[in-house]
């Protein structure tokens, strides 16, 4: 696997994002206003940050094509989150973001990868196999988006195949990924949009499920303390992402207290890693 090298600065010019609500760029929505295209230098389009969904696939090989759950949010939570970093941050950021699947040969070009409600994943020997290695290897895995402890069981249990001798942990919020771009000093629970515009009524209940009241955001480290997987549990970012043009209340109150920053946060530590 080819080294990552990469030298990133983020500038943030105040303690808050201070960003701007608008409608989202969105392929799936017609009506949603479009932020300013941007161009990359010509020269350097192969050192520009990509985000990179995992289309994963089911243990017989197939897409799960009846659920489809690895493009929830797709694909307005990646173009968003990718027009935000570039917005947000001195860092170069590709305007089209790329599904893979862990099989595929370009993976090994891109750091950063993205898998979205894995309570239903189960990998192929293959892909065990192939993530192993990329994330071995300087690559960074971040899960989002599953609810409850039937869900963690099965992602547990997946990524327990992948490092059957490397335990993930909840992350004390005195890890770097906490404080290296913005100060985070709470593990956010971020609800999809439903939920979130209903927590200004009923008492400010955020979680899907009874047993997902508490936000976890868990990881695996390599030999040298390198966080390699981060797993952010009974939270959604890709909702903050995604409909951040939705709701001035769950804009606010979510999107850019809590999915953004964290999100920003995970790239910053990914890439400087």
């Amino acid at each position: 696997m080819r080294r990552f090298i990469w030298i990133l600065v983020l500038v943030i010019g105040t303690a808050a994002l201070g960003l701007a609500q608008y409608r989202g760029r969105s392929r799936s929505n017609p009506l949603a206003g479009r932020p300013p295209e941007w161009q990359n230098d010509r020269r350097f389009q192969k050192d520009v940050f990509t985000f990179v969904r995992i289309q994963y696939q089911s243990g017989d090989g197939y897409e799960d094509r009846r659920s489809q759950r690895w493009a929830t949010d797709f694909p307005d939570s990646d173009l968003n989150f990718s027009f935000r970093l570039q917005q947000m941050t001195s860092l170069k950021v590709n305007p089209e973001p790329k599904v893979l699947a862990l099989t595929d040969p370009e993976l090994y070009d891109y750091p950063w990868i993205y898998i979205v409600e894995p309570g239903g994943l189960l990998f192929s020997e293959q892909e065990v196999t192939i993530l192993r290695a990329y994330l071995l290897n300087g690559g960074f895995l971040m899960v989002d988006d599953f609810w409850g402890e039937r869900e963690w069981e099965n992602f547990h249990q997946q990524i327990r195949r992948v490092f059957p001798d490397r335990e993930i942990v909840d992350l004390p919020l005195d890890h770097p990924v906490f404080h290296c771009v913005f100060e985070i000093k709470e593990k956010p629970q971020i609800p999809n949009i439903d939920l979130g515009i209903a927590s200004q009524y009923n008492g400010g209940i955020t979680w899907e499920r009874s047993d997902a009241r508490e936000a976890h955001i868990r990881g695996i480290s390599d030999d040298q303390g390198r966080l390699m997987v981060i797993a952010c549990h009974n939270t959604d970012l890709g909702d903050g992402w995604e409909r951040e043009g939705v709701s001035a209340y769950y804009f606010h109150e979510f999107s850019e207290k809590k999915a953004y920053p964290l999100g920003i946060n995970i790239v910053f530590y990914a890439m400087t890693h």
